[in-house]
This record gives C-alpha cells, sequence and structure tokens, in this order.
C-alpha cells in the first residue's frame, strides 16, 4: 500500500499538543437509538467541543506547529463556520492574528462567534466569488499562513483525535460513522479506528445533495460538483481534498447520503430522547443510522460521531417543529 499522508502516530502526537487546550467529549447512549436502530450505539458527543464542533481540534493542531515568525505574521483559513470559529478561538488563545473568509449567507450566529474570537472577517458570495483565491490573494499580500479546513496533515491528524479518545473509552466498536465534509474528519477517524481496531468498518455520511464524496469514491478520482443546497451548511463543500481522499479509498467502506428531512429526524430525535442539540451536518451519522442507511449494523457496537452543536434557536426549531421524535 502507498504511504498515506497521516497515521496513527501523528494522529497521537496531535493528542499532546493539543489535550491543553480542547475538551475530552463524552460519549453518551440511549437504549432508544440501540432500539430504533438495532444496534447498540455510543454517541461521541462533539458538540460539546470548545467552540461546538471538532474542529477545534484540527485548528489547534495545526497552530501548535507554527514557527514564531508564522506566529507573529498571523494566519489566514476559509469557512462556512465551524472551522472559521475554530481558527479564530486557537489563535486568539495562542496569541496569533487571525483572517477568516467566510460566506455571506453563514449563519449569524457562527459570524458572530467567529468575530466574538477577536478574528477578522472577510465576506464574500459562495456563489460568485472563489475563498481559495481571496484566502490566497490574503496570504501573498500580507504573508498570513493558511490554515486550511481539511486539507491539512496536521488539520486530520488533529480530527482524528476524536476517534482516537471514543476507541480508548469504548474499544471493542465493531462499526464507526461520522459526517463528512471535506473529510479531515472521516480521514483522520478511519486512520485512528482501523489503526487501533483493525477490521473496524468506517463510513461517511453526506447529504443527498452534496454527495461529491461518494461520487468520488465510486468514480476513483475527486469529483467537484456546485455549492450544494441543503440545511447541513457545516457540509456544503464542493470536493474532498487531495489527502483526505487518499486516506478514504485506502481505509473507508463507503459514504452515504442522507436528505435534508432525515437530517431534521435526526435532529429532533436527538433532542427529544437525548437532550442534545445538534446542528444538520453534526447529525448526519446520526441520521444515516436511523433512516437504515448503514449496513450489517444489526446486533453491532456502533460509534456515531455527532460532529457540531453550532444552531440558533430560532432555526433550530425552524427545523425540528411538526417532526415526530
Amino acid at each position: 500500500m502507498t504511504t498515506l499522508p497521516v497515521n496513527l502516530d501523528d494522529v497521537k502526537a496531535a493528542a499532546a499538543r493539543i489535550a491543553p487546550h480542547v475538551h475530552r467529549t463524552p460519549v453518551l447512549t440511549s437504549r432508544t437509538a440501540d432500539a430504533a436502530c438495532g444496534a447498540r450505539l455510543f454517541f461521541k458527543c462533539e458538540t460539546f467541543q470548545r467552540v461546538g464542533a471538532f474542529k477545534a481540534r484540527g485548528a489547534f493542531s495545526r497552530l501548535t506547529l507554527l514557527s514564531r515568525e508564522q506566529m507573529r505574521r498571523g494566519v489566514v483559513a476559509f469557512s462556512s463556520g465551524n472551522h472559521a470559529q475554530a481558527v479564530a478561538l486557537a489563535a486568539r488563545d495562542l496569541g496569533v492574528p487571525a483572517t477568516i473568509v467566510m460566506p455571506d449567507d453563514a449563519p449569524a450566529l457562527k459570524l458572530a462567534a467567529t468575530r466574538g474570537y477577536g478574528a477578522e472577517v472577510i465576506l464574500y458570495d459562495r456563489r460568485k466569488e472563489d475563498r481559495e483565491a481571496i484566502a490566497g490573494r490574503l496570504v501573498q499580500e500580507r504573508g498570513l499562513t493558511l490554515v486550511p479546513p481539511f486539507d491539512d496533515e496536521a488539520v486530520i491528524a488533529g480530527q482524528g483525535t476524536a476517534a482516537l479518545e471514543l476507541l480508548a473509552e469504548v474499544p471493542d466498536l465493531d462499526v464507526l460513522v461520522t459526517p463528512c465534509g471535506g473529510a479531515g474528519l472521516l480521514a483522520g477517524t478511519a486512520v485512528a479506528g482501523t489503526a487501533l481496531r483493525p477490521g473496524l468498518r468506517v463510513f461517511g455520511v453526506e447529504p443527498e445533495a452534496g454527495d461529491d464524496v461518494a461520487r468520488s469514491l465510486r468514480e476513483g478520482w475527486r469529483v467537484a460538483i456546485p455549492v450544494p443546497e441543503t440545511i447541513a451548511d457545516s457540509l456544503q463543500t464542493t470536493r474532498v481534498g487531495e489527502r483526505n481522499f487518499a486516506i478514504l479509498q485506502a481505509l473507508v467502506e463507503g459514504v452515504l447520503t442522507v436528505s435534508d428531512l432525515e437530517l431534521r429526524r435526526a435532529m429532533a430525535f436527538l433532542f427529544s430522547r437525548m437532550k442534545l442539540v445538534v446542528e444538520p451536518g453534526g447529525s448526519a451519522a446520526a441520521a444515516a443510522l436511523h433512516a437504515g442507511r448503514v449496513p450489517a449494523v444489526a446486533g453491532r457496537r456502533v460509534g456515531v460521531v455527532l460532529s457540531g452543536g453550532n444552531v440558533d434557536a430560532a432555526r433550530f426549531g425552524e427545523l425540528v417543529a411538526g417532526l415526530p421524535a
């Protein structure tokens, strides 16, 4: 097998670097969820992570590797919200200036939080402008260091620390399912999970409207799509990362898709039965299990990553109103 860009030692090193800066998030269970899915489910609740999402792991993993000169000059990132907040927080804690390129239709809660951490926010129109090009210009003009949202070894390793923690607590998992956007979380999960638990089946889940990763795995190359129309703003990526894709091809069993309605139903279930507030994208793995999309889980022990909870109260209410728990 070709050497992959990230290995278990990288994830363990990231875990040591970020330990002073992030939370060790809880693993919760639900007998009702188990009965509904016919499996034993273990929910890794990254909703309780700093900034309300797993992204804090990757951001601290990358920023703790910066040189003194890079820290002095500052960093730039592009994101619809969770990575934006994570980089802004990590930069604040480490004393690094941060500039974040965000879409003008990003959730107000995420925009406010990013600014609240002290970052400069530059808005763009995601349907007309290229966020990577904007960030690239800032790198050239200001000498900033780019902190990619997913296509980066240190970021992938940082995201993999969530699986490291989960398997330390529940070492005998048979299946592990995570949401999937650019695949930083899925790639890190696959690296840590399959190394610690040989034979572990790893799946990612993305919105039906944003199925670029599933299509890429079927086609054997990185398929690019337009910005997907989905309520899962955290999963509105248009192409899987190059490093991430190499890991997925080697280690992941498959990437599944769910509809926006299935995301909403999962949000309602998690709130009603487990008292958890999970954003649409963060509920993708739970939605796939709830909808019966994950194959051959009957009687198995399944890890489920709830990747984020950044949704404002009014929007959450709109999405779950009238849906059965």
